[in-house]
């Protein structure tokens, strides 16, 4: 089964190796018929501490590395 690839900015570079990216999905509104913004923060593995706050991400599925990291930064476009 493929890994999961979300894209998304990072929020915060304050952690040792880790970043928080913020991901927005949008979907029709079943009863409104409106368009609905959502956004989720999930942590993120930066090996080489690379990016930082504004960057645009692209974050993949990977085994679980701490308590809340579960994603790895794949690609990183510098802001």
């Amino acid at each position: 089964m493929p890994k999961r690839i979300l894209q998304g900015t990072v929020v915060s570079d304050k952690n040792e190796k880790t970043v928080v990216v913020r991901v927005e999905r949008r979907f029709a509104h079943p009863v409104m018929r409106k368009i609905v913004r959502r956004t989720k923060n999930y942590k993120a593995h930066d090996e080489n501490n690379t990016c930082k706050v504004g960057d645009e991400v692209s974050i993949q599925e990977c085994a679980p590395i701490s308590k809340d990291k579960r994603w790895t930064v794949v690609e990183a476009a510098q802001a």
